[in-house]
């Protein structure tokens, strides 16, 4: 599929090269191609994860626990606003996670802003959402 893509997005800037110097352009594309663009926005919105990293900030167990990760989750919002933050329980323990990085490096870089205010954060692989297109 991004084969696809990608060959018509290279086919149409050749065409645009070749164009410039002719002073024409004629586009012929199959109607196909418009079709398979939308099936994979489609597929695309449809798989809104895949594997990344994420800042792993708090784990606990016990009666209290889902209390007290609400509340390093109102902590962490406050100090980090534009960081999302993501709540999760997998039995037995709740989790608090932070960001969606796409790669280790960008985790890491985070992680010096985040390391001062909770110091046993550390980056763990996760599954994280995917941007959004347009």
């Amino acid at each position: 599929m991004k084969r696809i893509i990608c060959l018509s997005i290279l086919l149409t800037l050749t065409t645009l090269a070749i164009a410039q110097s002719s002073g024409s352009l004629n586009v012929k594309q199959d109607s196909r191609i418009e079709s398979l663009i939308a099936k994979q926005r489609r597929l695309y919105d449809l798989d809104s994860s895949f594997s990344g990293y994420r800042i792993h900030i708090f784990m606990e167990i016990g009666n209290e626990a889902l209390k007290h990760a609400e509340q390093v989750k109102r902590q962490f919002q406050n100090a980090f606003p534009d960081i999302p933050i993501y709540l999760t329980y997998s039995e037995p323990y709740f989790r608090l996670r932070a960001g969606d990085f796409r790669n280790r490096v960008e985790a890491e870089k985070c992680l010096r802003r985040i390391k001062p205010k909770f110091k046993e954060a550390f980056v763990t692989a996760d599954m994280i959402y995917r941007p959004k297109i347009n």
